[in-house]
C-alpha cells in the first residue's frame, strides 16, 4: 500500500506522516529531508541553484540515506542541520531544479518496494512520484496558521524568530512551490483535502487513517473504520 501525503510548507506533513504510518504499521518516507538534505550539501560546498555540469558532477559525490530516524549525508548525521531556518529558505530553489528531482525520484520509488507499504510525504508524492498511490491526501492550511505553527516550532527550541519574517518565508516558498516548472505544488488527482487550520493532530491523524480504512475496507494492525 501507498499513502501519498501532499502539501505546502508547514503543514504538519512530517508529524503526521509518521503518526498515520504507525497507527497503520507502515513504513514512513520524508521525502522532504531528502531535498533538504541536498540543498544543505550543495549550499555548504557553494554549488548555486542553477541547472548545469556543475550541479550534476555535485549530485554525483552525494549519498543520502534515511536511517532509524536519522538523515544522512556521505555518512554524517545532518539530522538537525537541514531543520534550519536558513535550509528553510534555500530548500524550495534547490528543489525546483529537475536534475535535482531525477536524482532523488528512484531513491523514493524504490522505498515503495520494501514489502508492507509506505506513508510517503512531499510536494509532488501524488502527482509526480507516486501518481498511481493508492490513496492521496492534500494536507493545508491557511498561510498565517503555518507561519504561527514554524514560529512556536522555534521558539520551543530556543531559537530566536519573528513571526512576521518567518511568515514572509512560508509565502515566499509557496509561491515557489507553486509556480515552479518541474513538479510544481498542486492538489492531485482524486486527493482528499484536508484543512488543518482548527484541527488538532490528533483529529488530522483519525481523520487520514479513518479514510485509509474506509478505501481499503480493512482492518489494518487490528484498527477498526
Amino acid at each position: 500500500m501507498i499513502i501519498a501525503i501532499d502539501g505546502p510548507a508547514g503543514a504538519g506533513k512530517s508529524t503526521i506522516s509518521k503518526n498515520v504510518a504507525s497507527k497503520l504499521g507502515l513504513n514512513y518516507l520524508d521525502t522532504g529531508a531528502l531535498y533538504r538534505a541536498l540543498a544543505y550539501a550543495l549550499d555548504a560546498n557553494g554549488t548555486p541553484p542553477a541547472p548545469g555540469d556543475r550541479l550534476n558532477e555535485e549530485l554525483k559525490k552525494l549519498d543520502v540515506q534515511l536511517a532509524d530516524g536519522m538523515v544522512i549525508v556521505n555518512g554524517t548525521d545532518v539530522s538537525q542541520e537541514i531543520r534550519t531556518p536558513h535550509v528553510d529558505s534555500i530548500v524550495s530553489p534547490y528543489s525546483a531544479l529537475s536534475q535535482l528531482r531525477a536524482h532523488l525520484l528512484d531513491l523514493q520509488r524504490r522505498q515503495a518496494l520494501s514489502g508492507k507499504g509506505i506513508v510517503a510525504e512531499g510536494r509532488d508524492i501524488g502527482s509526480v512520484v507516486f501518481p498511481e498511490a493508492d490513496i492521496k491526501i492534500f494536507l493545508t492550511a491557511s498561510p498565517e496558521e503555518r507561519a504561527m505553527r514554524r514560529y512556536k516550532e522555534r521558539l520551543s527550541k530556543g531559537e530566536s524568530a519573528l513571526y512576521d519574517d518567518v511568515l514572509l518565508i512560508v509565502k515566499e516558498r509557496d509561491r515557489i512551490d507553486s509556480t515552479r516548472e518541474v513538479a510544481p505544488l498542486v492538489k492531485p488527482e482524486g486527493a482528499y483535502l484536508i484543512d488543518s487550520s482548527f484541527m488538532s493532530e490528533e483529529q488530522v491523524v483519525d481523520k487520514i487513517v479513518s479514510i485509509v480504512l474506509k478505501m481499503t475496507n480493512s482492518d489494518l494492525e487490528g484498527l477498526d473504520p
